[in-house]
């Protein structure tokens, strides 16, 4: 893909890509994440800002991913640099359908593989079928379910 480049700690970007999605999903009758939650100031009380990486086409922002270095609520009984963990994965709905998902994954595989974690893992809802199927024909293998803060979760890991 040309023109494309990979950029690190744009929580404002990924911010934008993120309401996008929000907006798109819940415009959809699939709401996932309620959009005031995607703001910078409200995604810096959980992710760091370095954490983010944001896939650019053209200068126009087309999709998102934050990697943490440890995820307790989810996987509190991982052992220290076990796992890198990824959370919010979005496309911006006007990029929808041209690889973007497939792209940063093989992104955040790499980069956990380079950082010498083993694996690669992450939470997803479990009544979100077609999200989960994402992950799946990607390659992750679902690991267990729990229920956190009253959301059930698909729990799923790749080795890198």
């Amino acid at each position: 893909m040309s023109g494309v480049t990979l950029t690190s700690g744009d929580d404002l970007a990924a911010s934008g890509v993120l309401i996008a999605a929000a907006l798109h999903l819940k415009a959809r009758g699939e709401p996932l994440w309620p959009e005031s939650s995607l703001t910078p100031e409200r995604l810096a009380r959980h992710y760091p800002k370095g954490g983010w990486r944001v896939v650019w086409r053209g200068g126009v922002a087309v999709g998102c991913l934050c990697l943490l270095e440890s995820d307790p609520l989810f996987w509190p009984d991982d052992a220290a640099e076990e796992a890198l963990y990824l959370h919010k994965l979005a496309v911006h709905p006007e990029a929808r359908g041209q690889g973007w998902s497939a792209l940063l994954l093989r992104e955040a595989v790499r980069e956990a593989a380079e950082r010498g974690r083993p694996w690669l893992k992450l939470d997803t809802a479990t009544a979100r079928p077609r999200l989960r199927a994402i992950y799946e024909d990607f390659g992750f293998q679902s690991v267990g379910q729990r229920t956190v803060k009253g959301f059930d979760v698909t729990l799923y890991q790749l080795p890198t």
